[in-house]
């Protein structure tokens, strides 16, 4: 089974850029679907980004042309690119290794790394 741990997270200001790593074990992610999931403070975990093995890739609306996933098998590793970074960007940042068909992610309900708090604040 794998095992997924995220890092990246921090301390930014407004337009500033993060880039979260979201980190295979046990299984190599070229195997999966990976979903960038965040839940801000009193909000339902949402989908932000996922990418399919093939490299498809879809986003949530509210990061479209700011935020991008990508994948490096070779490092057993996911990326998510977050550029011009806003105050409600704010949130904990997980990873989910899913499937993805028919153009959507379908996360698992068992394979979700820890998460990293990212902040965007002045």
């Amino acid at each position: 089974q794998v095992q997924l741990v995220e890092s990246g997270g921090g301390l930014v200001q407004p337009g500033e850029s993060l880039r979260l790593s979201c980190a295979a074990s046990g299984s190599t992610v070229s195997a999966y679907a990976i979903g960038w999931y965040r839940q801000g403070p009193g909000k339902q975990r949402e989908l932000v980004a996922a990418i399919s093995r093939s490299g498809s890739t879809n986003y949530a609306d509210s990061v479209k042309g700011r935020f991008t996933i990508s994948r490096d098998n070779a490092k057993n590793t996911v990326y998510l690119q977050m550029n011009s970074l806003k105050p409600e960007d704010s949130a904990v940042y997980y990873c989910n290794a899913g499937l993805y068909y028919g153009g959507i992610y379908h996360p698992s309900k068992e394979f979700w790394g820890q998460g990293t708090q990212v902040t965007v604040s002045s």
